[in-house]
C-alpha cells in the first residue's frame, strides 16, 4: 500500500543545526516510488545556506524555487543529495540488527531516521522539525567491543546489551567492509575500518599503506593509522567533513586548509563540511555506475564546482584515474568519488582521497569500475592518456601527469615499508601493483621522459 511521509531535513550552518524544508516521500512497503522536497523559507534567505545537491536543489536562482515543491532529476525517486546522507550496506546492515528484522526489509524513511546525526556530511533526517539530533559516537577505548559487534552482525548473531553502541557508531556509514564512526581522546572524529576474521589480506593494513602512497604522489588525504585490537587490525581515517574552529571565524578552503583545523580547544566548535557523491553530480541511480565514465564527472565538475578549482580538480581528477590504474583499485565507483561544500568559496568541490583498496590479480588485463577512456573500462595508461582532452588537458601534460605518478609509484614497497606495513602484507598485494611496462605501449613511454 502506498504511504507519504514526511521527515524534517536539518542542516549544520557553523557549528548549529537548522531546519533546512520538508523532505516527502512515497513509499510502496519497502520501495520508493517518488519524493518530493521544499526549501523552508526562513532556511532559503539565510546567506550561509547550504544547498542539498547542485543538480535538482540548487540554491542559484533562491526566488524561482522559494515555496515550491521539488522534484528529483532524471526520473529518479529520491534525491541524491538525500541519498548520500542515508546509511549504505553497512550502516543498513547494523540497523537492520538493531530492529531485529530481515535484510532489506525496511522502507528507506526507516533507514533515513535511524542514521543518526554523525552521518557524513551537514545534514540530518529527523521525524519533525521539533526532533532534537541523535549522538552517540564510540570513543577509542570502545573499538574492541565495536570490532566484536560487527563480527555478530557478519554473522547474522544477536547483539548483546553491552555491544550495542555499534547500533550508533555504525548505523551512518557506507560500503560493505564493518566499519564504526569513534572520537579519539582528544574528541576528533575517525571513521574505524574493521578487519574481517577470514581476510586473506589485512584490508586495514593495505588501504593505509595505498593512502600513504597516495600522499606522496602528491593527493589530499585525510591523516591515517593503524590500530591493533588483539590480533585483530583497525584503520582509522581522519573524517575530512568535520572540522574544529572558532564560532565567528573567516570560512576557510575544504579539504587541506580544514584537515588540519583537527582539535578542539580553545574555544573552537565541530563544524561540519556538506557531503554528495559523485552518483550525485551525474544525476544517476546507484545501478547506471558502471555505465559513467571519468570523463562524465570531469564534464559534471566543469558544471558544478566552483569556477575557481575546476581545473585543478579536473587535473586531480585525471590523476585519481591513472592511480587507480597502477594500484588495480576496482573499486572507483561514483560512492567512491566525493564533493564536499567549500566554505569560503561558497560552492562545490572535489573532496580528499579516500577508498582506495588495491585488488590483487593475475590477469594481463585489468578494468576499472568507471570507463577510463576510448576502450572503455580497461586499465591502461594509453587508454587514460586517449582520454586526455575530456579532462581539458594536452597530451603532453598529461603524458607528464602519468610519469609523475609513476615516479612515486614505482617505489611502493619502499614507501609500504616506511609506513610499517608488515612484511606479509606487501607479498600478499604485490600483484596489485603494476609495473608501467605492462600497462603502457612503448610510444607512451616515450612520450612519458
Amino acid at each position: 500500500m502506498t504511504k507519504t511521509e514526511k521527515l524534517a531535513v536539518f542542516s549544520h550552518l557553523n557549528g548549529e543545526w537548522a531546519p533546512c524544508g520538508l523532505l516527502s516521500l512515497t513509499q510502496d512497503g519497502v520501495c520508493t516510488v517518488g519524493s518530493t522536497f521544499a526549501y523552508g523559507t526562513r532556511y532559503i534567505d539565510r546567506a550561509n545556506a547550504l544547498e542539498i545537491d547542485p543538480v535538482a536543489l540548487a540554491l542559484k536562482n533562491k526566488p524561482e524555487i522559494k515555496g515550491k515543491a521539488l522534484l528529483p532529476p532524471a526520473g529518479l525517486t529520491l534525491f541524491g543529495g538525500i541519498r548520500d546522507a542515508a546509511p549504505d550496506a553497512w550502516g543498513r546492515r547494523v540497523i537492520e540488527s538493531k530492529l531485529k528484522v530481515p535484510p532489506n526489509s525496511l522502507p528507506e524513511s526507516v533507514y533515513l531516521l535511524h542514521a543518526g546525526s554523525d552521518r557524513v556530511g551537514a545534514l540530518d533526517i529527523r521525524p519533525n522539525l521539533q526532533s532534537g539530533e541523535m549522538i552517540g559516537v564510540g570513543e577509542i577505548r570502545t573499538l574492541q567491543y565495536l570490532m566484536e559487534a560487527a563480527d555478530r552482525i557478519e554473522e547474522g548473531l544477536p547483539i548483546p546489551a553491552n555491544l550495542e553502541p555499534i547500533f550508533v557508531a555504525g548505523t551512518a556509514l557506507g560500503g560493505a567492509r564493518p566499519k564504526a564512526t569513534i572520537r579519539d581522546n582528544a574528541g576528533c572524529l575517525w571513521l574505524a575500518k574493521f578487519s574481517g576474521r577470514n581476510e586473506t589480506v589485512n584490508l586495514p593494513w593495505v588501504e593505509y599503506g595505498t593512502l600513504q602512497l597516495a600522499r606522496e604522489v602528491g593527493f589530499v588525504v585525510p591523516s591515517v593509522k593503524v590500530e591493533k585490537i588483539g590480533d585483530r587490525s583497525v584503520m582509522l581515517i581522519q573524517r575530512f567533513d568535520r572540522y574544529w574552529d572558532q564560532p565567528d571565524s573567516q570560512p576557510v578552503h575544504a579539504g587541506a586548509d580544514t584537515l588540519v583545523l583537527d582539535r578542539p580547544g580553545n574555544g573552537r566548535i565541530e563544524k561540519r563540511l556538506a557531503f554528495i557523491s559523485g552518483l550525485t553530480l551525474l544525476g544517476c541511480h546507484e545501478t547506471e555506475s558502471i555505465t559513467k565514465s571519468y570523463g562524465d564527472l570531469a564534464n559534471a565538475i566543469r558544471k558544478y564546482c566552483h569556477p575557481a578549482v575546476v581545473m585543478a580538480d579536473t587535473k586531480d581528477l585525471f590523476r585519481r584515474m591513472v592511480y587507480n590504474i597502477f594500484v588495480t583499485n576496482k573499486d572507483d565507483h561514483l560512492r567512491n568519488h566525493g564533493f564536499v561544500w567549500d566554505p569560503e568559496l561558497m560552492g562545490w568541490r572535489l573532496s580528499p582521497l579516500y577508498d582506495v583498496t588495491p585488488n590483487t590479480s593475475v590477469a594481463q588485463d585489468r578494468y576499472l569500475h568507471l570507463s577510463v577512456g576510448p576502450r572503455g573500462r580497461y586499465a591502461h595508461l594509453d587508454n587514460a592518456l586517449a582520454a586526455h582532452s575530456l579532462f581539458r588537458l594536452s597530451e603532453r601534460r598529461a603524458a607528464e601527469m602519468i610519469a609523475q605518478v609513476w615516479e612515486k609509484v614505482r617505489q611502493w614497497k619502499v614507501s609500504f615499508e616506511v609506513s610499517g606495513v608488515p612484511g606479509e602484507q606487501i607479498d600478499k598485494v604485490q600483484t596489485a601493483f603494476r609495473h608501467i611496462d605492462d600497462i603502457s605501449t612503448a610510444e607512451l613511454r616515450k612520450k612519458t621522459k
